[in-house]
């Protein structure tokens, strides 16, 4: 790494601003009132969506303090409502969409560790995955670095909270609180933060009653505060604010509308000095606490008093009499150095700056060249000169001098040349296999960010009123879409080659071979080399390896090997690799492209699974009605059936020729036209089809009974993946044909079980075949329901093969393979 790098990335590494919109004289007047309040509150739950953004906005915009989310997972288990990815992809997703909603409310965001494992009924199995000890650490970390007054749990720390992640997220901030404070744990971490001990650790709900209240909550006092007010200065209320906040949710379906009016909330008190009237009672929020500090509170007052909202640069020179202040204070005080920050965003705001950098394309690999367009506009008459400049690659500053005309555009091209030692561009998290329900992060440092801190960026030295502000701002990507207009892309570092297996799962039911396809894509001009697949002993691969030779950047090949199995079942994983000077890559490129978030792109390890495994199926031609995002039809095909996705003009023709439909997770919630088919489909069953159910949730379904009988959906899951499955109907066709269905059959699945299990159904009718149930709960019978119907058989499951399947869980496919084959029997 050059000597500029590594000093920059050493002195900007908790900061390094992206392209900050241009406020309105409103949220600059707002900002300025902020720099007299001296608190912080720091919110813990477990997941996103968990946060209360309504909470979160009346804090950070009414209240003034510093506000903070501490979510302890990413939300890797939950379901996708936009696509199919699961696991920490949709992770990757819900990271981004936390940013956005937290871009709105005002609040920090952070993450521990914690991977999320999916539903989980107990804190005793939720920590049991996690690793209390780290986990906590975490939480004392994020405490002892946020330094808050106020810490504030969404959850009870017991089954009151429901969601094993629920209560653990409460359980360890209760923890957190006293350790935070105690020298002796986690000694480790004194060496970049200090012990902090806050006044107060409340619980926030929105009734008074507190559900189920235990005893010794009885005589705990609570406070209630009203939190829906109106902001005039931004012209919404608090509840407005928290609407648009939550609606970034898009991947869980959490549009809000606003409910205006009051909303009261209610905080139980639950460690520490308990408040009587205020969230910070007791505690001095103002420059009080910050000795010599009476000029800058002084000089605040005063920008505040006159500030026009015409005119902002008029604010100035107040600002950097404020900044002069601050520089003669404690630098190493946590609120001295947030509120040079935020003067500095200000002085930059009032001066009408706007500065950016852009590469002339999206990505770049390390060592290779790559153009910039350094851009800079001042929209002020306030005196700015642009003093020099220093981006990633050079070697010094270059001294630029510029006085800055009022709206005058200012570009700087540069040819440069990218340090060789760049990582790729990997979210942090995910450069190391999640080691069961932890991220593998090394660096102590680095817990808690929420995504990765920018290696390319570009920083700006500007004098103004004869200070020196430096700004530095990471390289984006823009460019202009036809409809949607200007369009701003985070850039990335690749590695030169990528190489992409294109299905995560080979099935091969028999010793026949396959076709694997292994897409090779250039991430730069004119790479040459070896594509194979690196297969364990037994395995074998026609041909062996491939050539390639790609001109162009971004320019793709596919390369097809045909892989023969053992003879023996055996499941194992490959890698395919591509070798270029001598150097081998493996990694695979996942782009996640959605409107509301940022695009990601991830470079997981080029891997796939195969599997030889005695699974026979009756049925080839498969129709399949698309839920809330699965890849189950990919699954199908792996069995050599023929999948149809049936859209309105297919669901309108003829279904006889089709040996079997399936509907995909949650598409009884979320497809409003299968009301329009639902007779039909029931007609198709009646002569002589299978149709199959996956999971729908009860609520909002389009169509008032499922099946042809009687069913009421549940929430009833089992979450432990190694539950105890017993087979009620051991000799029923479904566990028999065309395979034999074992207890180990179950064995290897992730997760869970199954979830939104039947609750109710036509007894008469319907047929249980399996009974499971999480540790010391009664049994559930609802995973998976067949009645026959005149001709035709219906079906419906709440197991989780829309997880099991893409994961290549063998006994999942087995099972799902006489599911569908049941009418050939």
């Amino acid at each position: 790494m050059n000597k500029f790098l590594a000093a920059f990335l050493l002195l900007f590494s908790l900061k390094v601003s992206a392209q900050v919109p241009a406020l309105s004289s409103g949220e600059i007047f707002l900002n300025l009132k902020k720099l007299n309040v001296l608190g912080s509150v720091l919110y813990i739950a477990a997941h996103p969506d968990d946060e209360n953004t309504l909470m979160l906005s009346y804090l950070s915009k009414d209240q003034l303090v510093r506000t903070g989310y501490l979510s302890l997972t990413r939300g890797d288990g939950g379901q996708n409502l936009i696509g199919s990815e699961q696991g920490y992809n949709i992770g990757v997703i819900r990271t981004q969409e936390l940013l956005g909603a937290r871009r709105i409310d005002g609040a920090q965001q952070f993450f521990s560790r914690a991977y999320d494992f999916g539903f989980s009924k107990t804190r005793d199995e939720t920590l049991n995955f996690w690793d209390q000890d780290k986990v906590l650490g975490d939480v004392v970390w994020m405490i002892r670095k946020f330094q808050p007054d106020v810490i504030i749990t969404r959850f009870p720390p017991d089954p009151r909270a429901g969601h094993g992640h629920h209560q653990t997220s409460a359980y360890l901030a209760e923890k957190g609180f006293s350790l935070a404070a105690d020298p002796n744990a986690y000694p480790d971490q004194l060496g970049f933060v200090k012990t902090w001990q806050p006044k107060r650790l409340v619980w926030n709900t929105y009734t008074p009653g507190f559900t189920n209240k235990k005893p010794e909550e009885e005589k705990k006092p609570f406070i209630s505060i009203e939190i829906g007010g109106f902001n005039p200065v931004l012209g919404k209320s608090y509840t407005e604010i928290a609407a648009l906040s939550r609606s970034q949710h898009k991947s869980q379906g959490f549009g809000s509308s606003p409910a205006r009016g009051e909303r009261i909330d209610y905080f139980l008190h639950k460690a520490g000095d308990p408040a009587k009237t205020s969230l910070f009672d007791g505690v001095d929020i103002s420059w009080k606490r910050i000795k010599n500090s009476a000029k800058v509170q002084a000089l605040i007052n005063e920008s505040i008093k006159s500030f026009s909202v015409n005119n902002p640069s008029a604010s100035i020179n107040n600002l950097l009499k404020i900044n002069a202040e601050l520089n003669r204070l404690d630098s190493a005080d946590i609120y001295v150095k947030a509120k040079k920050e935020e003067v500095k965003d200000l002085i930059l705001q009032c001066a009408g700056l706007w500065f950016e950098t852009n590469p002339n394309d999206f990505s770049g690999v390390a060592g290779d060249s790559m153009n910039i367009r350094i851009s800079v506009t001042k929209r002020t008459d306030f005196p700015v000169k642009l003093v020099s400049l220093e981006w990633t690659g050079a070697n010094k500053d270059s001294l630029v001098n510029i006085t800055l005309g009022n709206n005058d555009f200012n570009a700087i091209s540069k040819k440069i040349l990218l340090p060789e030692n760049l990582k790729i561009t990997q979210p942090y998290w995910l450069e190391k296999p999640i080691n069961r329900g932890l991220f593998q992060i090394d660096k102590q440092q680095d817990i808690g960010f929420p995504e990765n801190r920018a290696e390319t960026f570009t920083r700006y030295n500007f004098e103004i009123g004869g200070q020196t502000f430096t700004v530095a701002r990471p390289w984006i990507y823009k460019f202009t879409d036809p409809a949607e207009g200007e369009i701003y892309q985070p850039f990335e570092i690749r590695p030169p080659v990528t190489t992409t297996i294109t299905e995560p799962v080979f099935i091969f039911p028999s010793a026949e071979s396959k076709t694997v396809t292994v897409l090779v894509q250039a991430q730069r001009k004119g790479v040459e080399g070896i594509v194979k697949p690196e297969l364990p002993e037994g395995w074998k691969s026609e041909p062996v390896s491939q050539k390639f030779s790609i001109a162009d950047k971004y320019h793709d090949q596919y390369f097809s090997f045909r892989i023969t199995p053992p003879a023996v079942n055996q499941e194992v994983v490959f890698k395919a690799t591509a070798t270029v000077n001598g150097k081998v890559y493996d990694k695979s490129l996942k782009t996640i492209a959605y409107r509301h978030i940022p695009t990601q792109t991830i470079f997981p390890s080029s891997e796939a699974k195969l599997a030889r495994i005695d699974v026979k199926t009756t049925v080839k031609n498969i129709g399949y009605i698309a839920g809330a995002g699965d890849e189950v039809p990919t699954a199908l095909r792996q069995m050599n059936c023929q999948v149809t996705m049936l859209n309105d003009a297919a669901l309108a023709g003829d279904l006889s020729g089709y040996e079997a439909i399936v509907v995909g997770v949650r598409a009884y919630n979320t497809e409003n036209r299968l009301s329009n088919y639902q007779e039909k489909l029931m007609e198709y069953v009646k002569n002589g089809g299978t149709m199959l159910v996956q999971y729908t949730i009860p609520n909002d379904q389009k169509v008032k009974q499922i099946g042809p009988f009687p069913i009421t959906m549940g929430r009833d899951r089992v979450a432990e993946e190694d539950a105890e499955v017993r087979f009620l109907m051991p000799e029923h066709p479904l566990m028999n044909y065309p395979n034999k269905i074992t207890q180990q059959d179950f064995q290897g699945w992730i997760q869970e079980r199954g979830l939104y299990f039947a609750q109710d159904w036509d007894k008469t009718h319907y047929q249980a075949l399996f009974s499971s149930n999480d540790q010391d709960e009664t049994p559930k019978e609802g995973s998976v329901l067949y009645a026959p119907y005149g001709k035709g058989h219906f079906i419906y499951t709440g197991l989780s093969f829309f997880r099991e399947l893409p994961a290549g869980v063998t006994g999942a496919y087995r099972l799902f393979a006489n599911m569908i084959s049941i009418g050939k029997k």
